[in-house]
């Protein structure tokens, strides 16, 4: 099963209910001769009941299967992903992307 990633702008700051967050760059990584999708970014929770806090994340849409292969009605990249499923490859995903963005483990989603 595949699905779209819509890829938005890097650096723009984007208001989210409770704070803001920004996108920080999108990384294609080597895993089984296949590419992984991540994309890290920052989010700054500044008017939440529950206190401030800022934060390092990464979202993993999934094996790229087709790279910017369409654009959306407002012009944004759409890339076709294939969601990872196998746990040993999230684990594996999960560390490398600790280790090499500095994300902690537990900041780094899966769709």
């Amino acid at each position: 099963m595949t699905v779209e990633f819509v890829h938005q702008p890097i650096g723009q700051e984007i208001t989210a209910l409770a704070g803001y967050y920004t996108l920080l760059k999108e990384l294609k990584l080597e895993y089984d001769n296949r590419e992984v999708l991540a994309v890290t970014g920052m989010c700054s929770i500044e008017s939440s009941c529950c206190g401030r806090r800022a934060f390092h994340y990464a979202i993993v849409p999934g094996y790229l299967v087709n790279w910017k292969g369409k654009k959306n009605g407002d012009g944004l990249d759409i890339s076709e992903v294939e969601p990872l499923t196998d746990e040993g490859a999230k684990l594996t995903i999960r560390t490398r992307l600790a280790d090499m963005e500095g994300v902690a483990k537990t900041n780094i989603e899966f769709w």
